[in-house]
């Protein structure tokens, strides 16, 4: 992903200490170039002490910004001292990305007049204006920080994050590759509520993509060169070679949706088409594509699609979507999650095994070659799901991890035992909130970061499954 880049802005009130504004300057840059941002700034000369203060000052910085739109993922403004509301919400106002309010904290020994910032109570003119303007804005622990302490390098990790699935979630492209399942209404999804989120549905019909297939012919470069590539990604020992060849195909094919229609995500009718006409189970191209960092849910999952995509661009990592599958014993609070084999192999304790679909082997043997099985590695991951209700998209995240608690051998597909807390209680406002038996994984903890992009800046309705 690219290199995230923040524009500065710098507060000033007239009674204040402004010379304070030149070392937070100093400061801040600082601390943006370490953490490994870029950042673009206001040249300091063009007002007192290189701040906003008066609402001139804010229409100076203003066009600023919109003469550097599009080369900025967010903007940080930086209170030194207390704000001029005034001069802070015209600067801001149209800034059209996230905002993090950062404050100065006050020190013991330096709250005399030429040292004292208020930045601390400043925060709250500020934060209140933005308000009455309806400006999303994002405040984080504690109120007020340094620049240079490792409580806002988190914060400007977390707000980096934060910007990443705001600006990657306002407009996207997912593909639908066939109807819905026949035997899953629970994946149902309203395209036309997507839409007014600003995700643009693309469908195709799994004939077209069936003849498209056909018509690739064996000695086909690209299919050549996927051949070797997903030989590469994983174990395909097994895989009768005419099989290894549908599938090369049929990834061809999916390279060529996402290229001509600049898919970002995508969801696929797996089933059952897939088996008793191509004789593939396509679970290793969707696992190969998770790590090529284009989201891929199955069983036309559109919805799970939408919040992998999401926790991709807060983690940078890929994601997964899984079965809500079995219970762990007697812990109540363990659970295995399972897929038939789409699991990003990054995920996995190693390289997975390609082997047949038993489902489908099980009444029509030969007809589900390309499950990637094997186990889900330990780590802190985040889950998240969402639906379409009402012209509304509701959307829950929780944290948890995966554990290494064994899987028997004989357990089939890719699956993974999670730990999650209060684990009965979450089950039961999934199912009273009308949420489906699959959930997205993703790296690491995010509810935060998910929940501030989806509500403040998004317009999503958050359903707290922890409360």
């Amino acid at each position: 992903m690219k290199k995230m880049t923040f524009a500065l802005c710098f507060c000033n009130r007239g009674f204040m200490p402004g010379e304070l504004i030149y070392g937070a300057r100093e400061d801040m840059i600082k601390a943006v170039t370490e953490a490994g941002y870029d950042y673009i700034a206001m040249n300091a000369e063009l007002t007192r002490y290189g701040g906003v203060e008066t609402r001139d000052e804010g229409l100076l910085y203003a066009k600023w910004l919109k003469e550097h739109e599009g080369q900025y993922d967010g903007v940080i403004f930086s209170m030194p001292i207390f704000a001029d509301e005034n001069g802070a919400i015209t600067a801001l106002q149209d800034a059209g990305v996230p905002i993090l309010m950062q404050a100065y904290p006050d020190e013991i020994g330096k709250m005399d007049f030429a040292h004292r910032r208020d930045a601390y109570c400043g925060k709250f003119s500020v934060t209140d204006v933005f308000t009455q303007y309806e400006v999303p804005f994002t405040v984080m622990k504690p109120h007020v920080v340094h620049p240079l302490s490792e409580a806002f390098a988190q914060n400007l990790k977390d707000f980096a994050a934060i910007c990443r699935v705001v600006n990657g979630m306002k407009r996207f492209n997912i593909g639908c590759i066939g109807a819905r399942t026949t035997a899953f209404k629970t994946v149902r999804f309203d395209e036309i509520t997507m839409q007014k989120y600003g995700i643009n549905v693309e469908s195709f019909d799994l004939s077209e993509v069936f003849f498209k297939v056909r018509q690739k012919a064996d000695d086909d470069a690209a299919v050549l060169a996927k051949i070797e590539r997903l030989k590469d990604y994983s174990d395909f020992t097994k895989v009768p070679e005419s099989n290894m060849l549908t599938l090369a195909k049929i990834s061809v094919v999916i390279d060529e949706y996402i290229e001509e229609y600049h898919l970002d995500a995508l969801a696929l009718r797996c089933w059952n088409e897939m088996e008793t006409e191509m004789r593939v189970c396509p679970c290793v191209l969707l696992s190969e594509l998770n790590d090529r960092g284009i989201v891929a849910s199955c069983e036309i999952d559109m919805c799970s699609a939408l919040t992998m995509r999401a926790m991709h661009l807060a983690s940078e990592q890929p994601t997964t979507v899984l079965d809500w599958n079995n219970n762990y014993g007697e812990d109540e609070n363990k659970v295995i999650l399972f897929h038939c084999g789409p699991v990003a192999q990054t995920l996995m304790t190693g390289k997975g095994t390609v082997t047949e679909h038993k489902m489908f082997a099980k009444n029509d043997p030969g007809s589900g070659w390309g499950c990637n099985e094997g186990r889900i590695k330990p780590f802190d991951m985040t889950i998240s799901n969402c639906q379409t209700k009402d012209g509304k998209i509701l959307v829950y995240a929780s944290e948890a991890k995966f554990t290494e608690d064994p899987i028997e051998d004989a357990f089939f597909g890719c699956g993974g035992v999670a730990e999650i807390p209060d684990l009965q209680n979450k089950l039961i406002k999934l199912a009273r909130g009308g949420f489906k038996h699959h959930t997205s994984i993703g790296v690491g903890h995010m509810k935060e970061i998910l929940k501030e992009a989806f509500t403040t800046y998004l317009g999503y309705d958050w359903v707290d499954i922890d409360e």
